[in-house]
């Protein structure tokens, strides 16, 4: 029985997970919307008559995350607080059948690629004219922009390619129309995002093109920074390198997941690549770019870790200086090549050696940050936080990055760009003050 009244055909759509997955809410809220439904993101009112839930099947956390988020929803609609549960994305692709026996009053449950399908039973159509469009739910100013999808390396640890299929390159006028799209609406900022950016265009048009994608994209009138997310370390398209120096609009900035540098633990990761090979991209990105900032990731604790292959990934941090640096603890995944492995490093150990690494980081980022202290940037304006408005340099990415902060006493409008003179640098903050450009 309904304890309140739901407004009818109001859907609240909920995302967890990366921005892969916040791109597709993104696109399924538009084709809602196109079909009349009063579509929000994460509604603060608890009003919806119905809910659909993008879930993430990365890691254990995460996975724990999304389960406990239908079963929020699906006691609430025990209790007439909703009327319809639908969930999606890569937990609903990997564990439907678990899911559909475990938690049975979800009206249904969707794979990453049935957007289509989701929307028949809603009794939408999908409307192929807004292929490319999509409400945007991050502040207006910037966008995540997936470029492919799916995977075709054959990484030990990870699910991804179970849940997302095989390497899909989306082709370059439909994401210049896209990118243009966007620009029209106030984006200044492309994230561009994708299990793999290197792979761009092997698919579509028999090599990589991430280059020349670049270079249509820098040309589109109104965007300002184009940002490089999750790009593969093996065969890595180095006239990506050119572009982005010729490209003002291009940041120096790229993320490249290395995950690891111990020879063994590359080999039995299936990464593709040596510690030799690694340490030269590095240096070649450096030579290139010299002012490219680098932010990677790292996995601790991986089947056969021992304390030597941990403690040379440890002096390598130290070597290297990464301007920006996360780790994840090993996630024993089913269905992986790695599960074949004994997961042998105890969970306290796994813990204790991405702590080591990240205490290291700090510091790294700490000694970087005050290299900065005196100097201008320009900085793009996310949000306001207290008593500061909050933004980042070309050399950080919104939410995992350093941030810089500048009392509200020096206005700026969010969304804009303005110079500011750092004055003072904590480990992973920049204080500054806004000067004349």
């Amino acid at each position: 029985m309904k304890t309140k009244t739901l407004k009818k055909n109001k859907v609240n759509v909920v995302t967890l997970g990366c921005s892969k997955n916040i791109f597709d809410s993104e696109v399924m809220m538009n084709q809602l919307k196109a079909n009349k439904f009063d579509v929000e993101h994460e509604s603060k009112t608890d009003d919806s008559e119905i809910v659909i839930i993008n879930t993430c099947g990365f890691i254990d956390n995460a996975k724990q995350e999304s389960i406990d988020t239908i079963l929020n929803f699906s006691r609430a609609k025990e209790n007439g607080q909703v009327d319809k549960v639908f969930v999606t994305g890569c937990l609903s692709e990997r564990y439907r059948e678990e899911l559909q026996a475990e938690i049975p009053n979800v009206d249904a449950f969707f794979g990453t690629r049935e957007l289509p399908r989701l929307l028949k039973t809603l009794k939408a159509d999908y409307k192929k004219e807004l292929i490319g469009e999509r409400l945007i739910t991050t502040p207006n100013h910037y966008a995540y922009f997936k470029i492919a999808e799916g995977c075709d390396r054959p990484c030990s640890f990870c699910a991804i390619p179970l849940m997302r299929g095989g390497h899909k390159s989306t082709p370059i006028e439909d994401l210049v129309k896209s990118a243009q799209h966007l620009a029209a609406q106030g984006v200044k900022e492309l994230i561009l995002i994708a299990q793999d950016l290197t792979y761009y265009g092997l698919d579509l048009y028999g090599k990589r093109n991430l280059a020349e994608l670049l270079e249509k994209l820098s040309d589109v009138e109104g965007i300002e920074w184009i940002r490089l997310h999750y790009a593969f370390p093996s065969g890595f398209p180095m006239d990506v390198l050119k572009v982005m120096r010729e490209r003002d609009n291009i940041c120096n900035y790229i993320d490249i997941p290395l995950q690891h540098i111990s020879d063994p633990m590359l080999k039995s990761m299936r990464r593709g690549t040596t510690e030799k090979r690694t340490n030269e991209l590095l240096d070649n990105f450096r030579k290139e770019v010299p002012e490219m900032a680098i932010r990677t990731t790292l996995i601790a604790g991986y089947p056969g870790e021992t304390e030597e292959d941990f403690q040379r990934m440890e002096d390598w941090v130290r070597e290297q200086r990464f301007d920006r640096l996360g780790i994840f603890t090993y996630s024993h995944e089913e269905n992986t090549h790695a599960y074949n492995l004994e997961d042998d490093v105890p969970e306290d150990i796994k813990n204790q050696r991405a702590n080591r690494i990240m205490d290291i980081q700090s510091e790294i980022s700490f000694q970087l940050n005050q290299e900065k202290v005196g100097k201008t940037f320009r900085v793009l304006f996310d949000r306001v936080e207290g008593d500061h408005f909050v933004g980042r340099t070309e050399f950080d990415s919104p939410e995992v990055d350093n941030e810089v902060l500048v009392p509200k006493s020096d206005y700026v409008r969010l969304g804009d760009f303005a110079n500011v003179k750092i004055h003072r640098a904590e480990h992973f903050d920049l204080f500054g003050e806004i000067v004349p450009s």
